[in-house]
């Protein structure tokens, strides 16, 4: 069992930067692929970034590449997520979660956080 909380979130202007925070539980967090969900009002659920536990590779959705950076310390059992160059359309709740898996497919995630808003003022 493995259990996620997130933290960092807030409210920043167009082109700031916030970093969010993943702690988890459980002496397994090494042997999870760690990844970052967001989900906007109306909209469905969409992948963000995740760290494979397996050979530490991590991969990016198109819309942050270059701008996000997941990383993880598996010593302090948290994976972070720095967002530069924030943009409106950043807007969501940002859901930390936890697989065995080396995916980057919602579905595939056993654990959730609870979730933290990011709101990007224009």
């Amino acid at each position: 069992q493995v259990q996620l909380v997130e933290s960092g979130g807030g409210l920043v202007q167009a082109g700031g930067s916030l970093r969010l925070s993943c702690a988890a539980s459980g002496r397994t967090f090494i042997s999870h692929t760690m990844g970052w969900f967001r989900q906007a009002p109306g909209k469905e659920r969409e992948f963000v970034a995740a760290n494979m536990w397996l050979g530490g590779n991590t991969i990016y959705s198109d819309s942050v590449k270059g701008r996000f950076t997941i990383s993880r310390d598996n010593a302090k059992n948290t994976v972070y997520l720095q967002m530069n160059s924030l943009k409106p359309e950043d807007t969501a709740v940002y859901y930390c979660a936890a697989t065995r898996k080396l995916s980057n497919t919602g579905n595939d995630y056993n654990y959730w956080g609870q979730g933290t808003q990011v709101t990007v003022s224009s």
